[in-house]
């Protein structure tokens, strides 16, 4: 029992450090325990083989067709409409991203709707950061209302079914799901506006939150030579102004436009990621730090491409030069963003952190090739892209319909509905098997992380870990089974705000059964508690996927998450631990 907990607490500070990539972590701990005589070979191996974990593997090629097909643009599309104020923005943004979420990973749904609502937002002149952490909430509520809707909740009824347990129908979490998306929202439309962060007015707020500092050189020979700012066209610019001019050894800071340029003049602009196009267009100016040019690509294959950091980026905690970013990944780092706030000083010397948005110059290819890799939490192209395959999102949309309806009126499982869904997209062409095979790949961390965390689960129980923690939880003073549900529910919650979610749910699961029995009551509320508490993330960016994804675009600080995070939390508890005992009883 001690080598376990040991084993545990490791794992926490290992989780909560961000150091680590998750799944090493949990695999580590898989092994002490199996290596510890805590649990057998085939114990340590059961959660691979697991029907939560299997359904949402398949359930991640099911996203990729709706992706592909451009389903999720179209119902998105559909019902975002043109509002004209904040509060009615909110209120278009939270019905598609909750309904979308209650279906499909929403990670997916996440990552597809944040390009679209920060030009949604510049077109009605209002503010992302006004939007953004409420579609992250709305993407979270939403999920909570179905079994599919989140990892979490498949990953438990996965743990149920492994104790004899019958395992939920797919809207049996909707009686309390439901009513938490509805208090959530009425929560986000009354209170958002007042605790989200207006750091600028209007179409500034979005480009502020999204600034950058970009260097430029005039190389030997260029035309701008001898020119001053005002005729090489770089006083008016649209997107950015000019900022200070680096010769040598001097430095011009209060530069005029009479200002005449010279080659070797290292030119710092301030600006939207527009600017970076802008001066690309500027005959005469190259990037200053290793541009498109550096990586041999013709003029017609570059773009520019905001990417933000995910925790399994490999240079995280690094400088980009130790990265070795442009060798590794094709593409050269204009400038770098944080907390909606540029970087000073140059690229190759700034420490790259979790969360960091940076403004990317690199070719065609680098948004099919990485944005479904796990390095970026979101990859953004700032020009058009080759449009979704529209013709097949019809049909994609009513496979997904049909895989929920043969779940509902009871046909077949889970499980067996999102293999036969999965199954009808490919024979269909509404997904690839190479972009299927890619995107499960992808994904197959959180997978390892599921499967290693139910041995962990499973060691806690048999050490008597488990056991123990009951008897300190309950000692003799809690004999009420709603207060234990609290406390259960509290415990869960915190781990999720610092481990991952799925972590957090196995580790608690075996806690929460215990405590059932000990009080004699019926485990259902515990177990639906855990569900519920393990996706009710909202008071850090760390907690949950779509917090994070959020952070860089919509320029939010740790204290944003928090101010309007606690209230959030307790709406949620207070929900969720209400009904709870209402619809599976003591």
């Amino acid at each position: 029992m001690i080598y376990t907990s040991l084993v545990v607490l490791a794992v926490l500070a290992a989780l909560a450090s961000n150091r680590v990539p998750a799944e090493v972590t949990m695999m580590a701990a898989l092994v002490a325990v199996l290596v510890g005589d805590v649990i057998t070979v085939e114990q340590a191996l059961a959660g691979f083989a697991n029907p939560g974990l299997i359904t949402v593997a398949v359930l991640y090629v099911v996203a990729a067709a709706l992706r592909d097909t451009g389903a999720i643009y179209w119902v998105a599309h559909k019902l975002l409409g043109q509002p004209k104020s904040a509060l009615g923005s909110q209120a278009r943004l939270i019905l598609p991203t909750s309904i979308l979420s209650a279906f499909l990973n929403n990670t997916t749904v996440v990552a597809m709707m944040i390009p679209a609502v920060q030009e949604w937002a510049q077109r009605l002149k209002l503010s992302a950061s006004q939007l953004l952490l409420p579609l992250s909430y709305a993407a979270i509520l939403g999920g909570t209302c179905t079994l599919i809707g989140t990892s979490t909740n498949l990953v438990v009824d996965g743990m149920m079914q492994n104790r004899g347990i019958e395992g939920f129908h797919i809207f049996d979490m909707a009686w309390v799901g439901v009513p938490l998306l509805v208090a959530g929202s009425v929560f986000l439309l009354l209170c958002a506006r007042r605790l989200l962060p207006e750091r600028e007015g209007l179409v500034e707020q979005v480009e502020q939150a999204r600034e950058y500092h970009v260097e430029m050189v005039i190389p030997e020979g260029s035309p701008l030579h001898n020119k001053s700012i005002q005729d090489a066209g770089l006083r008016n610019l649209t997107h950015g102004y000019l900022t200070e001019i680096q010769r040598g050894d001097k430095l011009f800071t209060a530069v005029g436009p009479d200002q005449l340029l010279q080659a070797g003049d290292q030119l710092a602009f301030i600006g939207a990621p527009e600017c970076a196009r802008e001066l690309q267009r500027v005959n005469g100016l190259i990037p200053a730090h290793g541009g498109a040019h550096k990586l041999r690509l013709n003029n017609h294959q570059r773009c520019l491409v905001e990417v933000v950091l995910g925790p399994e980026f490999p240079g995280v905690n690094k400088t980009v030069k130790d990265t070795g970013f442009r060798t590794r990944y094709q593409a050269a780092i204009l400038s770098i963003s944080r907390g909606g706030r540029r970087l000073p000083g140059k690229v190759g010397e700034q420490v790259l952190r979790t969360g960091d948005t940076l403004l990317l110059e690199t070719s065609d290819t680098f948004v099919e090739q990485y944005q479904y890799r796990r390095d970026f939490m979101l990859v953004s192209p700032l020009s058009d892209s080759t449009p979704p395959d529209f013709s097949r999102a019809p049909l994609a949309t009513v496979i997904l319909v049909a895989m929920v309806g043969v779940n509902v009126i009871g046909l077949v499982s889970v499980l067996e509905a999102a293999f036969l869904a999965a199954g009808l997209l490919l024979v269909t062409r509404c997904v690839t098997v190479n972009r299927a095979r890619m995107n499960v790949s992808v994904n197959l961390p959180v997978l390892v992380v599921i499967g290693a965390a139910f041995a962990l689960g499973t060691a806690l129980e048999q050490s008597g870990t488990a056991a123990w923690l009951v008897d300190a939880m309950l000692a003799d003073s809690i004999q009420s089974p709603w207060l234990a549900l609290l406390l259960v529910y509290l415990i869960t919650a915190l781990f999720t705000e610092v481990i991952t979610n799925n972590a957090a749910a196995v580790l608690v699961f075996p806690i929460a059964t215990g405590v059932a029995e000990k009080l004699g009551v019926s485990p259902l509320p515990f177990i639906v508690a855990v569900m519920f508490a393990a996706s009710a993330s909202f008071m850090t960016p760390l907690g949950y996927q779509t917090n994070l994804m959020v952070m860089g675009p919509g320029g939010y600080r740790f204290t944003d998450y928090l101010k309007i995070g606690i209230p959030m939390s307790l709406v949620a508890a207070t929900v969720s631990v209400g009904l709870i005992p209402l619809v599976w009883a003591f």
